[in-house]
């Protein structure tokens, strides 16, 4: 086993309830892929539209494919978009060996592309999923045509203090006791933390989705395994970012081929604005977006930027997919 290798508990291996559906947005359609030992939960916008490539999302720790929901129609007369759930989060259940670190994660989005075919992909991921999509484009690089990387969640020396708290649910015990002292918040006290974490200015979130927001909260607090997929998802970046060798995020961003577009907010509190260049300099083939006012999740508070950046990026890479 493994360094970011977690052994499975007694929930992960659990069936994930049916609490009440997840929130669908206009036009999005939800699907579920069944895999040996796995399945996820893939949001897509259907289309009759052929010959567009192909581009798959992945979400950051304790967020979803709902991520994507601004992001994927701003770009849907180019690229055919899902967004995948992963293992544990969103409406994906546990994995059955409960491994959450950010190779286990790699490994679930690898094989949902090996069994889909229509490869390779236009690669987006934020936070967590940007280390997870880094993995892959590291080891599989038939898979990833290009990388797009919204705040990476890749090692640094002095992580943000605001970041701190995140990693201490990486230590044993430490997500359940969070859960007793915070059990009579509200989803909304609950959520509008995330949303002062995450956003450069919270101000941007509509009420409309201040509201779909606590409903996903609500939800997801209903679900037996929320804590235990955040804890060990948690522990798992941080596994991550004390490996070395061959494994270590760094090195892999150097192996990546794909072109990669690298996306930092100036008033991101968990990702470190000063590790852009750092980023750009590791990447051999990167372009950098620096937005000085948004936050950890540039796709959702500037999706319109953020788009126009990818479209620049994927524009004339659509051609001789390799699968069907």
């Amino acid at each position: 086993m493994s360094s970011t290798e977690l052994p499975a508990s007694p929930t992960a291996a659990a069936a994930a309830p049916r609490v009440h559906p997840v929130r669908v947005a206009e036009g999005e359609r939800l699907r579920f892929v069944a895999l040996p030992g796995l399945t996820l939960n893939v949001r897509y916008r259907p289309s009759d539209a052929t010959g567009r490539a192909r581009a798959l999302y992945v979400h950051g720790l304790g967020g979803s494919s709902q991520n994507w929901s601004a992001m994927m129609p701003l770009l849907e007369d180019v690229l055919d978009g899902e967004a995948v759930d992963l293992p544990g989060f969103g409406d994906s259940p546990p994995p059955d060996d409960g491994n959450y670190s950010v190779t286990g994660h790699a490994r679930a989005v690898i094989r949902f592309l090996d069994a889909g075919g229509r490869v390779p992909v236009h690669l987006v991921g934020n936070s967590l999923g940007g280390a997870v999509a880094t993995r892959i484009a590291a080891v599989r690089p038939d898979l990833v045509r290009t990388l797009t990387l919204v705040s990476p969640a890749l090692p640094e020396l002095r992580a943000q203090r605001a970041a701190w708290p995140t990693a201490m649910l990486a230590v044993p015990g430490v997500a359940q006791m969070f859960a007793r002292l915070t059990r009579d918040w509200t989803a909304e006290q609950r959520v509008r933390g995330v949303l002062s974490l995450c956003y450069g200015d919270p101000g941007r979130v509509t009420d409309e989705g201040l509201r779909a927001a606590v409903e996903e909260m609500e939800r997801r607090l209903r679900l037996p395994y929320f804590w235990d997929a955040m804890a060990r998802s948690a522990r798992g970046i941080v596994d991550a970012y004390t490996l070395g060798g061959q494994h270590n995020l760094w090195r892999q961003a150097e192996r990546v081929l794909a072109p990669t577009l690298l996306v930092y907010g100036g008033r991101d509190q968990l990702v470190s604005y000063r590790m852009a260049r750092k980023a750009a300099a590791a990447f051999r083939d990167a372009r950098l977006l620096t937005l000085p006012e948004a936050g950890h999740v540039a796709m959702m508070e500037y999706p319109d930027t953020v788009a126009r950046a990818v479209r620049e990026l994927t524009a004339g890479r659509n051609d001789d997919d390799t699968g069907s």
